[in-house]
């Protein structure tokens, strides 16, 4: 699996098997956009999202994560 297929797996088809297709998975205004933020890309490296920086729920850092 590459790493976009892996993420899609992770986000989109996963939001679509649990029938919230444009609620979650997905990046947009009224969705469920919980982030988190990785030191590097993701679609060149999916090891980077071991190493989470920091969480964003609901439009707040909630998680800040040591180095």
């Amino acid at each position: 699996m590459s790493p976009i297929e892996a993420i899609r797996s992770a986000t989109t088809v996963a939001a679509e098997l649990l029938g919230w297709q444009g609620k979650a998975g997905i990046v947009e205004k009224d969705a469920f956009a919980d982030l988190v933020a990785v030191p590097g890309d993701p679609l060149k490296d999916v090891s980077v999202l071991s190493k989470i920086d920091w969480v964003m729920k609901g439009g707040q850092v909630v998680r800040p994560l040591p180095r």
